[in-house]
C-alpha cells in the first residue's frame, strides 16, 4: 500500500498531544527484550539513543540553574495548546470543524497499539475525521473482544471505510512481554494471543538474535490480526461487494516510517475463509 494515497487530506494539523487516563489506554515503553526475565521501564530504547528530542518552549527556556517542571504540569499546558491548536486550525480550515460537526465520513479504520509514540492521524498526515481509531495494549484482536468487533462493524457497515489497517510498531512493550516469562496479573490473559503466536513460531524466533525476534513477533503479531479482522462477515462482505481493501503495516519509532507487509491471499486461503466465515442475514 502506497501510504501516501490514504493521506486523503494531505495538509494536516498534527495533534499536539494525547491525554490517556489511568483508567483507560496506556502505553508501554520496554527498550530491550530477555527471554528470561521483563519489566517496564520509561528509558529510552538503545537504538533511539542518537535520536534527541527537539526541546520545546518550556524546557528551551529553562535556565541551568533552573528545576525543568514542565513534565509535572503536560496537562494543564495540554489544555493551553489545545486553545492555540484549535485556533489555528480553524484560520488554516474554516471549514473542518463545522464540518467535523454534522457527522463523519472516516476513510480508513486504524487497529492499532495504545504506544503513545504512535498517534496514528498525526503520522499518516492527517487531520481530524479522516481515521477511525480503535488501540489497545499491542495491538492484539481477540476474535471475541466485543470492544474491537463492534468498532469494526460500525466502520465497515456504518461508516463504509475503504481501508481497515492493522498496525504494530517497533519496541513494543506488549510484544517485550509475550517473550518474556514474567507475571503480569490481568495483562496475562490479554496477552495469550501474542504468547500463543509465539509458540507456534518458536523454533524461529529462538534462531533470531533477541532484537530480530521482538521485531519478528510485531510481524507476526499483525499477521495474526489480519487474519481476525478477515474472520468478520461484515469484512468478508465488504471485501467481496465494493473493494474494502485490508492492510498490515509496521511503525519504526526510532524513523517515523510505516513499512507495510505483503498480506496477498492466495486462492485456496480465500476459497477457505469464504466457506468457513461468510454469513448471511
Amino acid at each position: 500500500m502506497n501510504v501516501a494515497r490514504l493521506a486523503v487530506r494531505p495538509s494536516a494539523v498534527a495533534r499536539t498531544t494525547e491525554v490517556y487516563s489511568l483508567a483507560g489506554r496506556q502505553s508501554m515503553n520496554v527498550p530491550s527484550v530477555s527471554r528470561s526475565s521483563f519489566k517496564f521501564s520509561t528509558s529510552t530504547p538503545a537504538y533511539c539513543a542518537s535520536h534527541k528530542a527537539t526541546p520545546t518552549s518550556s524546557t528551551a527556556n529553562t535556565s541551568p540553574g533552573q528545576t525543568d517542571t514542565s513534565g509535572a504540569d503536560r496537562f494543564s499546558s495540554a489544555l493551553r495548546q489545545n486553545k492555540e491548536w484549535a485556533a489555528q486550525t480553524a484560520r488554516e480550515h474554516p471549514d473542518l470543524f463545522p464540518t467535523l460537526a454534522t457527522g463523519q465520513q472516516p476513510q480508513i479504520l486504524w487497529l492499532g497499539c495504545s504506544d503513545s509514540r504512535c498517534p496514528e492521524t498525526t503520522l499518516l498526515g492527517l487531520k481530524p475525521g479522516d481515521v477511525f481509531v480503535h488501540r489497545n495494549i499491542a495491538n492484539i484482536l481477540h476474535p471475541g473482544d466485543l470492544s474491537s468487533g463492534a468498532v469494526i462493524e460500525y466502520a465497515v457497515e456504518h461508516l463504509r471505510v475503504k481501508h481497515i489497517v492493522v498496525c504494530g510498531h517497533t519496541a513494543c512493550g506488549g510484544v517485550a512481554a509475550a517473550m518474556g516469562n514474567k507475571q503480569l496479573g490481568i495483562l496475562d490473559p490479554w496477552l495469550l494471543p501474542l504468547r500463543l503466536v509465539r509458540e507456534r513460531n518458536l523454533a524461529l524466533l529462538q534462531s533470531l538474535s533477541p532484537d530480530e525476534a521482538a521485531l519478528k513477533l510485531v510481524e507476526l503479531n499483525v499477521r495474526e490480526g489480519l487474519d481476525v479482522v478477515k474472520q468478520k462477515g461484515a469484512v468478508l462482505s465488504a471485501i467481496q461487494e465494493r473493494g474494502l481493501q485490508v492492510h498490515g503495516l509496521i511503525y519504526d519509532v526510532g524513523s517515523g516510517v510505516l513499512r507495510e507487509l505483503d498480506t496477498q491471499d492466495s486462492e485456496e486461503v480465500i476459497r477457505s475463509r469464504l466457506t468457513a466465515f461468510a454469513t448471511q442475514a
